[in-house]
């Protein structure tokens, strides 16, 4: 299978996995209207002051927490690849009377291609592992700052594939490539209280979708050749949101945690890198 058609249906797999995840998240419209903010503070943090900035969101997904960092003062620009998100985002946009663009590409072409710039790109939560290159997803996201903009991106650590469903160390090999071939699972209605508002009704998923294991040290030495300068680097010993395994127990701020007296390691990372500004 070319790279093409292998990209081709991941955004099939999405689509499906889209649908699925928002059917789990209630009247979404009426509870950003209502003040609800699907941030969480570590990227708030990273992130800094918003208000007049230029941010584009790379891989937005369906637009909630794109519409959030507008509603904070940023002029939002989202991209993915999924048409679904991203129709699901302008509707989302409409009704809630939050402004924001929205724009379905391809995130390496786009950014390749575009000719606008950004005071900060952001990205978070299943980013890179949808890429089998990820110095071209660091230089992509470099092109498209302004000298002197910042990439924040809070991610997954990648270690958490290798714990297994246990926590035993049961899952993948750290230092393995793929691509993993499986359909994009219900992941918000595993994760329960972190990201799910309501039940809903899920269809199957048997789209194959096509995903990359990266270490940390490969992101972060990406961002360094991408030009990016970097910042800061954090590591967290809990995952927001998402539950990445039953073992893990509820803490506060919808984060998952390792359960009492487990030696614990990190569940996420955040970074910050600013574009070096030429002399």
């Amino acid at each position: 299978m070319t790279m093409d058609e292998r990209k081709q249906t991941t955004k099939q797999s999405w689509n499906r996995a889209t649908r699925n995840h928002n059917s789990h998240k209630g009247d979404q419209a009426a509870l950003l209207r209502g003040g609800a903010d699907t941030l969480f503070p570590e990227e708030l943090e990273l992130l800094g002051e918003l208000s007049g900035r230029r941010l584009v969101h790379l891989q937005c997904n369906a637009g909630q927490d794109t519409l959030c960092l507008a509603r904070r003062g940023a002029v939002a620009t989202g991209v993915d690849l999924s048409d679904e998100a991203i129709g699901f985002a302008r509707g989302l946009s409409a009704q809630s009377g939050i402004p924001a663009t929205f724009v379905e590409a391809e995130i390496i072409e786009w950014t390749d291609e575009t000719e606008e710039r950004f005071d900060l790109a952001f990205a978070s939560y299943g980013v890179i592992g949808w890429h089998e290159d990820p110095a071209a997803w660091m230089r992509g996201a470099a092109r498209v700052l302004r000298p002197g903009g910042s990439l924040v991106y809070v991610e997954f650590h990648p270690l958490v594939w290798t714990y297994g469903a246990k926590l035993d160390l049961g899952g993948d090999d750290y230092f393995k490539r793929g691509p993993f071939v499986e359909p994009v699972g219900d992941y918000v209605a595993e994760s329960g209280t972190g990201l799910t508002a309501a039940p809903g009704a899920a269809q199957e998923n048997d789209i194959p979708s096509y995903s990359y294991q990266h270490t940390l040290a490969e992101i972060v030495q990406a961002a360094i050749d991408a030009g990016l300068r970097l910042e800061v680097l954090r590591e967290y010993p809990y995952s927001n949101g998402f539950r990445p395994s039953a073992a893990l127990v509820a803490g506060e701020g919808r984060r998952w945690q390792w359960p009492e007296g487990r030696a614990r390691l990190p569940l996420m990372f955040g970074l910050r890198a600013t574009k070096v500004v030429a002399a």
